[in-house]
């Protein structure tokens, strides 16, 4: 069986999940040495280890180095099986990163799976549950991968608590796309969502969103967690154009005030806005993954992340697609090509 060498230093989490996912999808083993190396905390962290876990679950792997804060990790795949499978992160940890790394191997299976997911639904440096629903899963849609997730109980750092379930159909073949125009501007809707923390906070951000993105009060909206099981908020921001939805998605944090989450949550949004790009920076690099299975695709993005150039040079290494990127404009346009 081959054997892939690889070198997690280059970017974070994101490496080793793409990793798995395409190990799964191609029945090819792999070695991650120095994982997340240059992070704050090395190694992997409780999400990182339940993605791994989920991994090898659902493709029957044989698995080394599966250990909290272990900086190298060696993966061998078996036939991956559809089922109903659940899976905890412990702790908040990003339980949506766990279901972005199951998906792809489970949607080439033959039959349905259904998932448990429970940790964080709504974490800083992880896409949101929202995110999933309105941006990433309607766009793998489009390649004809069929899927859904549905928030029973959303789940905020540091309590975690969210519960999710996620059905994944088959998609025996992929679409291959071109995500170049995203289409008149339709709306833009403006959510605070609130766990265990008074109202007054969500009015703050959504009347200093309503300022700095000229929103009428029909686009402002507030929703409370009942019952709460710890504080929290996220500030959804859903930018709909003809052909395309962003979510933005801002994060309550101690210390940080409610007018200056919405300012950050507006300069994010206003920056794609003033962009001609079709894709937002975190759907991005995520593009990558489903285009390079489907053998080929395109899109046009405002800025090429160092996530999005990693995980480009780790899918060629286990896929026979190159990945280019070229000056468009104010921004640029992806070519994956078989």
């Amino acid at each position: 069986m081959d054997m892939i060498e690889l070198d997690g230093a280059a970017g974070g989490g994101q490496l080793l999940r793409t990793a798995l996912s395409l190990s799964l999808c191609t029945g090819t083993s792999f070695t991650m040495t120095r994982i997340r190396a240059q992070r704050s905390k090395p190694g992997l962290m409780r999400q990182h280890l339940t993605a791994v876990n989920a991994a090898a679950k659902v493709g029957n792997a044989f698995v080394e180095g599966a250990v909290l804060g272990a900086t190298t990790l060696r993966f061998m795949p078996g036939p991956v099986t559809a089922g109903d499978y659940a899976f905890a992160t412990g702790s908040a940890g990003s339980a949506m990163l766990v279901l972005q790394t199951v998906l792809p191997p489970l949607w080439r299976c033959d039959r349905p799976s259904r998932l448990r997911l429970e940790g964080g639904t709504h974490n800083p440096l992880a896409p949101s549950a929202d995110f999933l629903v309105d941006t990433y899963l309607p766009s793998l849609r489009r390649f004809g991968i069929a899927a859904t997730l549905e928030v029973e109980r959303p789940g905020f750092f540091p309590a975690g608590g969210g519960i999710a379930h996620a059905v994944v159909q088959p998609a025996p073949t992929l679409a291959q796309l071109d995500f170049g125009e995203r289409g008149d501007l339709q709306s833009i809707e403006a959510t605070a969502l609130l766990s265990g923390l008074a109202a007054g906070i969500g009015t703050r951000e959504l009347e200093t969103l309503a300022r700095a993105l000229k929103l009428p009060a029909s686009a402002l909206h507030q929703r409370q967690v009942r019952p709460s099981i710890g504080p929290g908020n996220a500030l959804l921001l859903h930018v709909r154009h003809a052909q395309h939805v962003e979510v933005f998605t801002g994060h309550g944090e101690r210390g940080l005030s409610a007018e200056k989450v919405a300012e950050r949550l507006a300069a994010e949004a206003r920056a794609y806005l003033d962009s001609p790009a079709c894709v937002g920076e975190h759907l991005s690099d995520q593009l990558l993954l489903p285009m390079a299975l489907a053998g080929g695709g395109t899109f046009t993005t405002a800025a090429i992340s160092d996530h999005l150039s990693s995980n480009a040079r780790l899918i060629e290494k286990f896929l026979p697609v190159e990945i280019d990127w070229v000056a468009a404009g104010d921004g640029w346009r992806v070519t994956v090509a078989g």
